[in-house]
């Protein structure tokens, strides 16, 4: 038995570190800025939680994967996409992943595959109107 949990001790602890989690507040802020996934995790499930009370008509948060030189304009044209489509533009190529709109004390969650994302310079930021300012990190594959 031992050498059997030994044999798959290395896929149980990747499997672990290929999910994330960040928290968002009623002060526009993410409880981090940066995350870091492993090169061997081919998806990564990320979970958004708003810790927040307000409603997601005056603070909603989500979380929007991009390249980094592409947030800013991509962030312009989220908040005309609407909170219909979560502030995310639809069909939009640059969008890489994109978590649901949440209100305080909601949660969400993405799934996206990362191997085709190995290698570049990463962004992640909320497309909520005004929020991109202060809500925004790094999303790193090492």
């Amino acid at each position: 038995m031992l050498a059997f949990v030994l044999l798959f001790l290395p896929v149980l602890a990747q499997a672990s570190s290929c999910e994330l989690s960040i928290d968002s507040t009623d002060q526009m802020r993410y409880s981090a800025a940066e995350l870091t996934v492993p090169s061997g995790c081919e998806t990564v499930t990320l979970t958004l939680t708003h810790s927040g009370s307000l409603p997601k008509t005056s603070m909603g948060h989500n979380w929007v994967l991009v390249e980094t030189d592409q947030l800013n304009d991509l962030a312009k044209d989220a908040m005309a996409a609407g909170p219909a489509n979560n502030y995310v533009p639809v069909g939009d190529d640059r969008v890489l992943a994109a978590t649901e709109l949440v209100g305080g004390g909601e949660s969400t969650s993405v799934e996206f595959s990362v191997a085709e994302l190995q290698g570049k310079d990463l962004s992640f930021f909320c497309s909520f109107p005004g929020h991109f300012a202060l809500m925004k990190g790094k999303f790193i594959i090492e």
